[in-house]
């Protein structure tokens, strides 16, 4: 059973999506890649109590880590990427030669790169963190400015500290 709420948040709205309550889906406002509406569920905020409190710590500056039970649907190689963003540490990027490199496929950069522009779960799998070769920001399905957002929210508070 699926069902889903909206939040609010510094990038604009987000979509949480749960399957039997559990995560699957954090999706943002005109993202590349967002299911249809009506494949979210019904309406209904009560399984997103904890996930809504971290993602306000993370923007508080105050969570730099997301600890939720998630469920990834998706081919076993995208599951392996996302996998893997989700070890790109607070503050940080990667290229996504460096990753495919992480999980074992260092001729796989394009494919990791299409399997990152899928992740259903944005800002809790950290695929903002993600990069081109010479650092240059590239393909991120909320849009460029968003990511450049979010990246410069993540270096602030990592330079400045946690509060």
């Amino acid at each position: 059973m699926r069902t889903h709420t909206v939040i609010d948040s510094p990038v604009g709205p987000l979509t949480l999506v749960a399957t039997d309550g559990v995560l699957c889906g954090v999706y943002m406002d005109q993202q590349r890649h967002r299911p249809p509406q009506e494949t979210f569920g019904e309406p209904d905020a009560e399984p997103f109590g904890e996930c809504v409190r971290q993602l306000e710590g993370y923007f508080a500056g105050q969570r730099t880590e997301f600890d939720l039970p998630m469920r990834f649907t998706g081919t076993p190689f995208q599951q392996e990427v996302w996998t893997a963003l989700r070890s790109i540490p607070y503050g940080t990027t990667v290229s996504y030669g460096e990753l495919a490199e992480r999980i074992g496929r260092p001729a796989a950069a394009r494919a990791v790169g299409l399997a990152n522009g899928r992740n259903p779960i944005g800002v809790v799998v950290p695929c903002h963190r993600v990069v081109g070769s010479s650092g240059a920001l590239t393909g991120y399905g909320g849009g460029l400015e968003r990511k450049r957002q979010l990246l410069d929210f993540e270096r602030e508070v990592a330079t400045r500290g946690r509060p």
